[in-house]
This record gives C-alpha cells, structure tokens and sequence, in this order.
C-alpha cells in the first residue's frame, strides 16, 4: 500500500525543468522568427530601392513580405533601415572579396580585384545612391574601411614593387580608382555602359594611368 507521502509526491503538479523548457523553446523559435524577418526585410529593401529609389517604408515591407509594424519593430527609420541594408550588403560583398587572389603580379591581382569589386559595386549601386542621401559620408566611408584597406594594401604592394607609378603616391590610385568605379556606376544607371562591360572600361582608364604602358585587351 503506497503510503500519503509517496502519494503526495505522485499527485504534486510538475514543475521547473518542464516549463523551462517548453519556455526556452518559445523563446528560441521567436528568435529565430525575428532573424528571418530581419533577413527579409534587408533583401526587400536591396529589391525595393533598385526598382524605385525613393521606395518608401511601405513600399519596403510590401516588397518583403512583413507588414509595416512588424518592420518598425526591427528598424524605427528609413535612414536607419538604409544603413543596415547597406551594412549587410557590404559584409556579404567582403565575403566575396577575401576569396579574390591579391598574390603575384601586382597588376594582375589589381585587374581582379576590380573586377571583384565592380561586381559587388553594380548590385548595390542604387543601396549606395539611397544611402548617399540618407546617411553621413562618413558612415559610409567607416563602412567600406575593409574593402578600402584590401585595395590600399595591394596598391602599396605595386608601389613598392614598380609594377605601379611612383611618381604618383598611393593615395592617389585609391582615389582615382574609387572616381573611375563610381562614374562607371553612373554609366550604368544612366543607360550609357553595359554593365558587363564596365571592368573593362574601368582596365582601360586605371591601367595606362599606373602602369604607363599597359593597355587591357579589348573584349569582343
């Protein structure tokens, strides 16, 4: 016969590592619903703004898929929606700029780092464009400070070896490079250059610049 007090303990209501768990479970798929939503809202906004520049935050959640309440709970301005758009497109675009080779002949690493690059610089040019007018320039500039170090160092690279000018000083290639890639991305945007061309155009430019006497093949 079971005694009361073996009873007691049948009968007492279950509780700690039953309910925590159930809890810790609820509160991982709830964060796990707002990773995605995030995610969603980012790729809607890259979409969004590429067909309309001046996308509005409605047009935003429409185009991922949230409605604009749950938008609001990740980012409580257009501005500030802009820049982390922009913050994770670039992190993606470093993801693919640390795989692109920089060893051996300086010019050759330069050609495919700009190539790299420009591919990286067309899908989000219009990003780029929105964020210009939304945030400071040096929000901007802390956020390719990577992507600007890579270059920077490869350039310096060059330099030192003689593959580049030295009658011109690094800071200078940056510079010029930086100009010729953003008037590329204006081309493009204005209907004037082939984006698949524009690697090319952009060889044409920089290399008899720094090189004196390189000159890319032209593509057929």
């Amino acid at each position: 016969m079971a005694t009361k007090k073996a009873t007691a303990t049948r009968d007492r209501p279950s509780t700690g590592s039953g309910s925590s768990g159930t809890g810790s479970r609820g509160a991982a798929n709830q964060r796990a619903d707002a990773l995605r939503n995030r995610a969603k809202i980012l790729a809607g906004t890259v979409t969004a703004i590429r067909k309309n520049p001046d996308a509005s935050v409605a047009d935003i959640a429409a185009e991922a898929g949230v409605g604009r309440q749950t938008l609001y709970g990740h980012f409580r301005t257009r501005p500030e929606l802009i820049d982390a758009a922009l913050a994770d497109s670039i992190e993606r675009g470093e993801e693919v700029l640390s795989q692109v080779s920089l060893d051996g002949d300086p010019v050759e690493a330069f050609q495919r780092l700009v190539s790299s690059s420009w591919v990286l610089v067309d899908r989000s040019r219009a990003l780029l464009a929105a964020a210009q007018k939304e945030l400071p320039a040096s929000r901007i500039r802390e956020m390719h400070e990577k992507a600007e170090s890579r270059m920077h160092g490869l350039l310096e690279r060059g330099h030192a070896e003689g593959a580049f000018r030295t009658d011109l000083p690094v800071s200078w290639l940056l510079t010029t490079t930086h100009v010729v890639m953003n008037g590329a991305a204006e081309e493009v945007r204005a209907g004037r250059l082939d984006p698949e061309d524009a690697p090319w155009f952009i060889d044409a430019i920089l290399l008899p610049a720094f090189t004196h006497d390189a000159h890319p093949e032209q593509p057929r």
